[in-house]
């Protein structure tokens, strides 16, 4: 059966994550975004893994069920640690098959760090010695590096990453076989770098609220078994696999350079004119994602797909799209009941983004919405970059110029 999973989430017991992020709102929020599956995220908190035990009944082999829709067990991990000399921050996610897996996950990584601290929680370990220490507490248990380019905490960071995956997993590398694209990449960004074919890109959301999940998700069409999906995830299955659904990369917080507290964006051969240093202040530059990936590729900009890559979509968020469209706040009130109008039309969002045809958008929405949806669905958009933290605008009604970048010259 074909469907849509979101294989990163936080509860409410992970840092800025809302209060609503508890299963049953969880599984309204994926059904109305047309998700079969979902993350539970979080598994290593103490409170939120009993709290899924009441809520999750078991469904098939490593899977839940709770209010009609599938969930998977699996947490997001922050890896803080000194390494060649380095201060290194990685997010790493870890999957699981069972309660008892996570169970004894849980009490290895203990010995590492406060669990019961955060959702997210931070431990004092080397990526490369987690795998080893997660795969003997579970031996069906898989590791995917998180959101690998995002500036901050990931494998390919500026501030703390690698630049190259060995260096980060060393001997364990061999146990890594899919990487998170994260918002502020799309795959043809990763094909620049030949050394990532071997790996399965995947996307999810890494939603901290309801609302945000769903808005990167993968596409499969296998049976929904843990097994199922961690083989056709290893094995970079294409007739399993269909694709994944990628935000507009520029439309991430942090594909550009820039220094948010003066207002600065600047592209990377910009920031590497000014020696990384913020024109405005003097100050280092946060360095982005699309920064970091010129930096690492040995491929020129749209090199054309690896042979055994998984295909992708390109969605924007169809609240975004409404907002756009209405001139209005992406959280109002006109939006919601939009909103809502199309959902319970077609279904769910991906229904409506991905399958609606436009003679039907029109008959819900009228010609605005129906012509931007589709100008969306063919990428014709434009897209003010984020930077530092702040997320990028889409513009789809009438084309947003990039304002003028400030500069010394």
């Amino acid at each position: 059966m074909q469907f849509f999973a979101d294989l990163h989430i936080h509860s409410k017991y992970s840092r800025a994550t809302s209060k609503e992020m508890v299963p049953s709102n969880i599984a309204k929020g994926a059904k109305e975004k047309g998700l079969s599956l979902v993350a539970t995220g979080d598994f290593t908190h103490p409170l939120w893994r009993e709290e899924l035990k009441s809520a999750l009944t078991p469904y098939a082999d490593g899977i839940f069920l709770c209010d009609d829709v599938y969930f998977i067990l699996e947490v997001e991990v922050s890896n803080i640690y000194v390494k060649n000399g380095r201060l290194r921050k990685i997010h790493n996610i870890v999957y699981v098959p069972s309660f008892e897996d996570a169970d004894r996950v849980s009490k290895a990584l203990s010995k590492y760090g406060k669990l019961g601290s955060d959702g997210r929680p931070i431990l004092s370990l080397p990526s490369e010695n987690m795998v080893e220490i997660i795969l003997k507490a579970s031996k069906d248990a898989f590791i995917v590096p998180a959101h690998i380019w995002t500036p901050h905490f990931s494998l390919f960071g500026a501030f703390s990453g690698f630049d190259r995956i060995e260096k980060c997993f060393g001997e364990n590398t061999n146990q890594i076989f899919a990487l998170e694209t994260g918002l502020s990449s799309d795959p043809p960004m990763n094909w620049r770098i030949s050394a990532l074919d071997r790996f399965t890109l995947i996307s999810n959301s890494d939603a901290h609220s309801p609302r945000n999940l769903g808005r990167e998700a993968n596409c499969f069409n296998c049976d929904i078994d843990y097994f199922e999906i961690k083989n056709t995830i290893k094995n970079k299955d294409k007739k399993k696999f269909k694709y994944t659904i990628e935000f507009f990369p520029k439309e991430g917080k942090y594909h550009y350079d820039g220094h948010r507290k003066c207002g600065v964006k600047i592209p990377p051969d910009e920031a590497i004119y000014h020696n990384n240093i913020c024109p405005v202040c003097g100050g280092k530059i946060t360095i982005g994602v699309l920064h970091r990936v010129h930096l690492l590729s040995d491929r020129k900009k749209d090199a054309p797909m690896p042979e055994n890559a998984i295909p992708f979509k390109h969605l924007v968020p169809l609240r975004e799209i409404i907002s756009e469209v209405l001139s209005v706040g992406v959280g109002s009130v006109k939006v919601e009941i939009e909103y809502h109008k199309l959902i319970n039309k077609f279904g769910n969002e991906f229904a409506c983004l991905i399958d609606a045809s436009y003679d039907e958008l029109t008959s819900v929405a009228g010609d605005r919405l129906a012509d931007a949806i589709i100008k969306t669905r063919e990428g014709k958009i434009s897209v003010l970059a984020g930077y530092d933290g702040v997320y990028g605008e889409i513009s789809i009604v009438e084309g947003k110029k990039e304002k003028k970048q400030l500069s010394l010259f």
